[in-house]
């Protein structure tokens, strides 16, 4: 596995829409590794493949780290894992009512905002084995499934927030990548 290099906004790579998989083999393996071993890192919750530059129709997840761990007998505090790989994921039914959480991303690091979204939504995919699957969510894992498939259509969640907000985040976060770029040698 391998660390990749998360892009941020602004970049018009983040803004191409994916394309669909044909099929799930050992490189589209290997990505979902690389894109999980760097959410972690990141640390995230979500990381589409375009955020990766990688414009395929993929997404991983894992929400249940973050609230569960495990302390060994010689107090070694770890984080259990529950990883969730989505390929060609699609939207069979959303609940016509909304829900409201601050959402982050990585791809828009330090920027925060509530959003509403379907409360629940029912979604079929393909798993890590190519296996087709379906699952039901509500909550933070319906938030997170829906902020993450935006990314395959190239929407970013600050697309929903007003003109105003939007403009503002993407000019602090243009001031910031010129500060990096700066410092680069």
């Amino acid at each position: 596995m391998a660390l990749r290099q998360i892009l941020t906004e602004p970049n018009k790579i983040l803004r191409e829409k994916s394309l669909f998989v044909e099929k799930v083999d050992k490189d589209l393996q290997k990505l979902m590794d690389d894109m999980l071993e760097t959410m972690y890192a990141a640390p995230g919750i979500g990381l589409a493949a375009i955020q990766v530059g990688v414009p395929k129709r993929v997404i991983v997840m894992d929400i249940g780290s973050r609230n569960t761990s495990e302390t060994l007998n010689d107090n070694t505090h770890i984080e259990k894992k529950s990883p969730m790989y989505f390929v060609n994921p699609e939207i069979i039914e959303k609940s016509e009512h909304n829900s409201t959480y601050e959402e982050g991303c990585l791809s828009v690091p330090g920027q925060f905002a509530e959003v509403d979204r379907p409360a629940k939504c029912h979604i079929k995919y393909l798993d890590y084995h190519g296996q087709p699957k379906e699952i039901k969510a509500e909550g933070m894992l319906a938030t997170c499934i829906q902020h993450e498939m935006d990314h395959l259509e190239g929407i970013l969640f600050i697309d929903y927030l007003s003109k105003l907000k939007k403009t503002m985040i993407i000019k602090k976060l243009s001031k910031q990548k010129k500060t990096v770029e700066r410092i680069i040698v």
